[in-house]
């Protein structure tokens, strides 16, 4: 059975009519049309398709789209835009982070919302935040420079 489901992504009010279990993953990229977040496990544990709800990083292959009603939904292209990217962004670029690029939703919106509530965090601390995320092509230093760098400009 299909319901019509209103929420906020990256700003802007979206309805989509779906079954309320699909995985908002699903809605936001077949529905909505967006290339972020990506399938990667569709088990909640590589972090590929992660996207805060109402701020908190949400892994959102595991999250009904019913899950999202009337909340906020910001996706990897709703925290910066390439004339004024996000710190966490930025960094990236800096640090030349990217091989394929496939992970790095995942590895952003977490740290984005860690370094939000964390100003000045260890590498200890910012290694446990980033626990469970994956990354194929093995650029776990880079991504953990990148972080670092992030929080040093916060």
């Amino acid at each position: 059975m299909e319901a019509s489901i209103t929420f906020r992504v990256d700003g802007k009010d979206q309805t989509v009519t779906v079954d309320p279990e699909m995985p908002l993953l699903y809605a936001l990229r077949d529905d909505l049309g967006m290339s972020n977040p990506h399938f990667g496990c569709g088990l909640a544990q590589c972090g590929a398709c992660t996207v805060h709800v109402d701020g908190v990083p949400t892994r959102s292959c595991v999250t009904p789209t019913s899950a999202a009603s009337g909340r906020q939904v910001t996706t990897l292209a709703g925290i910066g835009t390439p004339e004024r990217p996000h710190p966490v962004q930025q960094a990236y670029i800096d640090e030349q982070v990217p091989q394929c690029g496939y992970c790095i939703n995942g590895w952003i919106m977490t740290a984005a919302a860690f370094l939000r509530d964390n100003k000045n965090p260890s590498e200890e601390q910012i290694r446990e935040a980033l626990t469970g995320l994956k990354c194929r092509c093995g650029t776990h230093m880079a991504i953990l420079r990148a972080v670092k760098r992030a929080a040093a400009q916060a």
